[in-house]
């Protein structure tokens, strides 16, 4: 690998947000060389983050340093946020069932959100896969990351671009001509970006990694008989009117032509956004964000008697507050929520201390249940009726 990620605090600041730190391991002398591995992957990955900066849906590069005390030299460093999950932890917490239709919607809008900017300014980030999708806690959204790969449209640096499982058709044509050594043929575009978001998107609602079969001689011959096959298996699970908004969509993004592909920009307006989903309480307990609910705690008793409510609240402020700052707290008295408490906390990290220290304990006899809850939701007064 040309790069390896770190945690970081600033030292002066214990109360600073952590920070990600992305070492580059330098082959060449100069902090902008081109033509080592380490240099020339930092130097894409610096240029792409630094035009594209400020976009919700895309990692914040904070800073450029280098390290001057590594012993094998300097080497070259991005100090990026730092994110949550990754799409390719949450695969693995889905396995065999899949992902909500609420998470891969969410997934789904985001990323086209990010993908419509980036093709907007030409740039193609060619190695869309579950790890580069990260979800950010604290604006309770999906991020693209690492664009070491990543070209303007027009200007391909390498033939070699995506990675297994993800790789649009043409791009597995041009790796396979570089491979033997044939010059020419036509760069490759934005497509490539669609092609694996929507495997991505088909193994979220699969529960399934897909790598063998998208390499099969089955799929090259008739992909969309297979994603028909793969949402009909699933039909029990997931109601068919949404289920078939969303496998029209996946199939408009893996047409094998990729001038019949859609663009991102068309993608987002596929009857599959306008349909509301409420979240799974998996996906609350995965999804990090700065408000938590907490389940389990309050009886009918408790919410009747006006005195003992306020008691029981206090207690509960008061524990809360061992965690982190509270920005508010609210326990809705009516469904839905009833009996639900919902604390907000100044940032995510508090909630995530909260949600741990807090998970399983008991409360006035009873084990409390933690999850978090999305603070946008939450701020307009909207309580899921959670899916169980």
């Amino acid at each position: 690998a040309s790069a390896a990620v770190f945690q970081a605090r600033c030292l002066g600041d214990p109360c600073a947000p952590l920070a990600a730190i992305k070492e580059f391991l330098s082959t060449g002398p100069g902090l902008l060389a081109l033509g080592g591995g380490g240099d020339r992957v930092f130097s894409k990955e610096r240029a792409a983050l630094e035009e594209l900066r400020g976009h919700r849906n895309i990692v914040t590069l904070y800073s450029v340093f280098t390290n001057c005390t590594s012993a094998k030299g300097p080497s070259y460093c991005l100090l990026l946020e730092l994110l949550d999950i990754s799409v390719s932890e949450l695969l693995v917490h889905s396995s065999q069932h899949g992902c909500s239709m609420w998470i891969t919607q969410h997934c789904a809008r985001d990323v086209l959100e990010a993908l419509t900017y980036l093709h907007h300014k030409r740039y193609v980030h060619a190695d869309l896969k579950p790890r580069n999708i990260l979800w950010s806690a604290e604006e309770e959204c999906f991020k693209l990351i690492d664009f070491g790969l990543s070209f303007k449209e027009g200007n391909q640096d390498v033939k070699y671009i995506q990675t297994d499982g993800y790789r649009a058709p043409e791009a597995e044509l041009q790796n396979y001509l570089s491979k033997a050594g044939v010059q020419g043929g036509t760069e490759c575009t934005s497509a490539v970006d669609l092609w694996s978001l929507g495997i991505v998107l088909l193994e979220m609602f699969s529960g399934m990694k897909l790598k063998h079969i998208v390499q099969s001689q089955e799929w090259r011959a008739n992909n969309s008989a297979i994603i028909d096959h793969i949402f009909a298996s699933k039909s029990v699970v997931n109601s068919a009117i949404p289920a078939y908004h969303l496998r029209d969509l996946l199939k408009s993004m893996l047409h094998d032509d990729q001038e019949k592909r859609a663009t991102a920009a068309k993608a987002l307006c596929s009857p599959f956004f306008s349909i509301p989903f409420a979240p799974h309480i998996e996906d609350l307990v995965m999804l990090p964000t700065p408000v938590l609910r907490l389940l389990n705690i309050l009886s009918d008793t408790s919410l009747q008697n006006e005195e003992e409510f306020e008691d029981v609240v206090d207690d509960i402020r008061e524990e809360c507050s061992k965690y982190g700052q509270i920005v508010s707290l609210f326990v809705p008295k009516e469904n839905p929520g009833k009996g639900h408490v919902f604390v907000e906390y100044a940032n995510a990290g508090d909630s995530k201390a909260a949600q741990r220290a807090l998970t399983g304990k008991r409360f006035n006899g009873k084990f409390v249940v933690a999850t978090f809850y999305p603070l946008s939701a939450y701020r307009r007064g909207y309580l899921y009726q959670t899916v169980l």
